[in-house]
Formats: structure tokens, C-alpha cells, sequence
């Protein structure tokens, strides 16, 4: 079992993300990658030379690559997809946009979804966009909004390679799904109405008012639609980042400049990402490690589906959901003793279903819970959004609004069972 002494420099990370923006902003943006790659080199180093363990190396830079090629890939073509808006979104027709982003988070994925709508949403909003605006698309499009299909968020893709049923997400999520979203929209509403009547200038202008609803760079939607089909290539190696590195340079090439403008696009927010990743992937072995191992024996010999839910949610927080996901899996195939997953179903089917929807829903706790959360806050920055530093995120928005949605599903679902 992993030492906890190895998972420093995790630590030592997240603190970092935390903190440094807030004390040392400027520090921060000069030398974020010297802190993450640095960290990183540190677990690396530890596991190459003393450990000798290149099969975790491995396993974590393979997870890497599918990761940055994936949400790379998404972020370029949805650069090239230009939504235009008309005016300015009252209360109601912002909920009605979550909405549909929810529903297209099941097949466009979470990350698509979340890619291809942030920026109409942050141009629907201009006139009083604030950082609620971000956070609860963050909580509904990138993470809760996805978990009725295996396509829409990492958790649920990885447990339907592992054997689960493409429609059993969906048969047995749909009542979480409902009354978890529409409790989070229900909030939403409430606290955007309440910015609604307090911005000077909630009423279109003179320039907003005259435009209409379209959208440009439509060829991108069949590189859109080559990304999520390659989501299901396994085999062989690589040939699924190779199939979105052809999307993506597909897409960039072909793209107008003019719609690149429209969009603002650059690189800076996936190269930041890609950065701080870099070094949470790497960080993160240990902990990983500590879960695959120790979880079994930390559960007990007949834990309930409740200790799974909180279990699960709470390291999908801390850790990316995905491996979270997997680990929490492989302890419950323990547990159960079960020898494959359709026996699995057949006795421990509620305790499955704690563990897909606390990966989903716990991922929208924290910024590098999931991994369009980071990427959406990096493009709102870069739009000119004021957001919320790491511990702000969590104490202004995860705690008051998403924590009480998170216990009433426990209690709905999962409390006594």
C-alpha cells in the first residue's frame, strides 16, 4: 500500500491551486507550471527510480494522453462552432438553456456539451454575466446533467467497458438525474433572478437587439461527431487520440478565421489545463494506489450503498471522478464477491448505482473534479469573467448550493437501503 508520505506532493499541489491565486495571482500565472511539473517530476522520479514501477508510469501517462486528447480535441472544434444569441437571457430562458444542455450532455458527453455551449452562454449573459452564471453551468451541463448514458460523463464510459449495460445507466439514474437537476435549476433560478433584478442592465441594448439566433462553422460538427465516435475505439493502441488529432487538425484548418475572432479562440486555456493536469495525473498515483488497495478493507465486510455514495462523492472531489470511479468498482467486486459484473448487478445493483451517480454528481464539487470544470473556468477567465479561486468555489457555491442537493439525493435514494 501506497505510504501517505507519497501523496505530498498532491498535497502539496492542490494547496497551490487553492491558495496561490488568491495570496500571489501574479506569482501564480508566471510560475504555475514549474509548481505542477515540478511536483509532478517529484512523484515521477520517486516511482521511476526507486520504486521502479514503470507499469503505473504507464497506465498514468496512457490515462493522460486519452484525457488532453479528448478534452484538446473537443475544445478546438467547438472554437470553430459559433452560436450567435439575440439579446439578453431573463431567469427562465437561462434555466430552459441549462436544460438543453443537460440533455445534450448524454450524447455529446459532459465535456462536448459543456465545450460547445459555454461560450453562447457567456454571450447570452453578457450583460450581467457573474460568477454564478459559470458555476451552475459547471454543477448542470459539465457533470450532473450527464449521468443517463455511458457517453455522458468518464465514470459511466469506464463502467460500460467494464461490462454494465449501455441502457442500464439510464433506466436506473433517470429519478437521481431528474430530481437532482431540477433541484439544482430550481436554485439556479432563484439566485439568477435575484441578479436579474439587481443588474443595471439586465434589458437588451440597442446593438443585442437586432440580432438573431444562428450559428456558424457547421462542417465542425462532423469533426464533433468523428471525437465521439473514436470515444468508443479501444483498439489498437492510440488510434482513438489519433482519430481526435485528426478532428482537431481537421477542424483548425478548415475553420474560418472569422469564426475563430467571433469565438475569441486561442490556445491559453488548454494549455493551462494541460499543465495542471499534467501534474495531477502524475501526483495523484499514490492516492490512486492508496484506493485500489486499502479501500476494501476500510469498507468493511457488508458496507451499505450509503457508504459507498459518500465514499465515492467525496475522493471524486478531491481526485479526477474517473479513476475514482474504477477504484470504488474494483471494491465492490470484492465485497460482493462477485465474478463478473452482470452477477454484480444481480446482487448489489444499489450499490453500483451510489457509485456512478457520486462520481457524477460529487465531480461538479471542485474545479479539478471532472475535467471540463477546469477548462470552462479557464474560458470564462479568458472572456472576462471574474471567477471564483479554488476554496471560493467550494465555500461560496458547492457548499450552500450543491452539498444540500447531494444529502436530499442520499436521503431520497440511498439513506435506507
Amino acid at each position: 500500500m501506497a505510504e501517505f508520505w507519497l501523496m505530498l506532493p498532491f498535497a502539496l499541489l492542490l494547496g497551490a491551486m487553492a491558495a496561490t491565486p488568491v495570496f500571489a495571482p501574479r506569482w501564480w500565472l508566471r510560475h504555475y507550471a514549474k509548481v505542477a511539473l515540478g511536483l509532478g517530476a517529484v512523484t515521477t522520479s520517486y516511482y521511476l527510480f526507486i520504486l521502479h514501477d514503470t507499469h503505473s508510469l504507464g497506465e498514468a501517462a496512457h490515462e493522460y494522453i486519452s484525457f488532453i486528447a479528448l478534452v484538446g480535441s473537443l475544445f478546438v472544434v467547438s472554437g470553430g462552432i459559433h452560436i450567435g444569441v439575440k439579446g439578453a437571457a431573463t431567469p427562465l430562458a437561462n434555466v430552459v438553456f441549462l436544460i438543453i444542455g443537460a440533455v445534450l450532455a448524454n450524447i455529446l458527453g459532459t465535456t462536448g456539451a459543456a465545450m460547445l455551449l459555454i461560450r453562447p452562454w457567456i454571450r447570452l449573459n453578457q450583460n450581467r454575466i457573474a460568477a454564478h452564471h459559470i458555476v451552475f453551468f459547471i454543477f448542470v451541463v459539465a457533470n450532473a446533467g450527464g449521468c443517463l448514458t455511458p457517453i455522458g460523463d468518464p465514470p459511466l464510459f469506464l463502467g460500460f467497458l467494464q461490462g454494465v449495460p449501455f441502457w442500464w445507466v439510464a433506466e436506473n439514474c433517470w429519478p437521481m438525474w431528474l430530481l437532482g437537476t431540477g433541484l439544482l435549476l430550481a436554485i439556479f433560478y432563484f439566485v439568477d433572478r435575484k441578479n436579474f433584478l439587481l443588474a443595471p442592465h439586465a434589458k437588451p441594448d440597442k446593438e443585442s437587439a437586432g440580432k438573431t439566433w444562428s450559428i456558424e462553422g457547421l462542417p465542425n460538427l462532423f469533426f464533433l461527431a468523428v471525437i465521439i465516435g473514436a470515444v468508443f475505439v479501444e483498439k489498437p493502441p492510440f488510434l482513438r487520440e489519433g482519430l481526435m488529432l485528426a478532428a482537431t487538425a481537421g477542424s483548425y484548418f478548415t475553420t474560418k478565421k472569422p469564426v475563430h475572432a467571433a469565438n475569441q479562440f486561442n490556445f491559453h486555456p488548454v494549455q493551462e489545463v494541460a499543465i495542471l493536469f499534467a501534474g495531477i495525473f502524475t501526483t495523484m498515483m499514490p492516492a490512486l494506489d492508496w484506493l485500489d488497495q486499502g479501500s476494501q478493507s476500510l469498507l468493511g465486510q457488508h458496507p451499505s450503498p450509503a457508504i459507498f455514495y459518500w465514499g465515492t462523492g467525496l475522493l471524486s472531489s478531491a481526485l479526477d471522478n474517473a479513476p475514482t470511479y474504477l477504484g470504488f468498482l474494483t471494491a465492490l467486486h470484492g465485497t460482493a464477491e462477485a465474478e463478473n459484473i452482470h452477477s454484480l448487478l444481480v446482487t448489489h445493483a444499489h450499490h453500483l448505482l451510489a457509485i456512478s451517480i457520486a462520481s457524477v454528481f460529487f465531480g461538479a464539487a471542485t474545479y479539478i473534479g471532472n475535467g471540463p470544470n477546469f477548462m470552462v473556468k479557464a474560458i470564462a477567465e479568458q472572456n472576462g469573467v471574474r471567477m471564483p479561486s479554488f476554496v471560493e468555489y467550494v465555500l461560496k457555491f458547492s457548499l450552500p448550493f450543491l452539498l444540500p442537493v447531494l444529502v436530499i439525493i442520499w436521503l431520497v435514494f440511498f439513506h435506507t437501503n
